[in-house]
């Protein structure tokens, strides 16, 4: 399970990968569990990628974000 500075950095990949500290302990995390890939620019500087399955975590969480909206929408 992804903690909540987990799931923020892997919205700051996704958004501004440049802002993240592509060797930070939340990189690393997001790294080890294959969300997040390291690539090189051709400056040569690192900076962090979504993998396939970074990018469905988010379509995921999106997903229920919707729903829960909707059913508080449909409750008032």
């Amino acid at each position: 399970m992804l903690s909540p500075h987990e799931i923020s950095t892997l919205l700051l990949i996704e958004r501004s990968p440049h802002q993240v500290e592509v060797f930070g302990q939340h990189a690393a995390r997001l790294r080890q569990e294959a969300l997040v890939e390291i690539t090189r620019l051709p400056t040569g500087v690192p900076i962090p990628l979504l993998t396939a399955k970074g990018q469905d975590v988010l379509n995921r969480l999106d997903a229920l974000w919707h729903l829960r909206s909707n059913e508080a929408e449909d409750s008032e």
